[in-house]
């Protein structure tokens, strides 16, 4: 068996977006309901102050979601391994339509359990 993590950057996405609590939150949810996703408790978040991003952390039964925002630069990074393999999700249309993300570059890895 495989488990399966995408790796996301968006690039030129509304500073104003990348601030807002709310905003970000709306995307783990998403994220949560769409994929099926089991959440071990409530997601942290950390806002950096004046005009900061966002870091946010969500520990999965599955493994983890993670985000950093970088408003200064348009950008937000996030994370997303989960143990059993999961359909891909629309990161590109999402994100764009979330975040009015300009550019979004998707890795995905298979992780592999056993070497061979």
């Amino acid at each position: 068996m495989n488990g399966v993590e995408w790796i996301v950057e968006a690039y030129g996405c509304a500073p104003g977006r990348l601030r807002d609590l709310g905003t970000l939150q709306e995307l783990f949810a998403k994220l949560v309901a769409d994929l099926d996703l089991h959440p071990c408790s409530d997601s942290q978040w950390h806002q950096f102050p004046s005009a900061g991003g966002i870091t946010g952390v969500h520990m999965l039964s599955e493994s983890h979601l993670a985000c950093h925002s970088f408003p200064e630069y348009g950008t937000l990074c996030l994370n997303l391994f989960c143990c059993r393999p999961r359909a891909d999700w629309d990161f590109v249309d999402e994100l764009k339509r979330l975040l009015d993300a300009q550019t979004v570059h998707v890795r995905r890895i298979d992780r592999p359990y056993q070497h061979g």
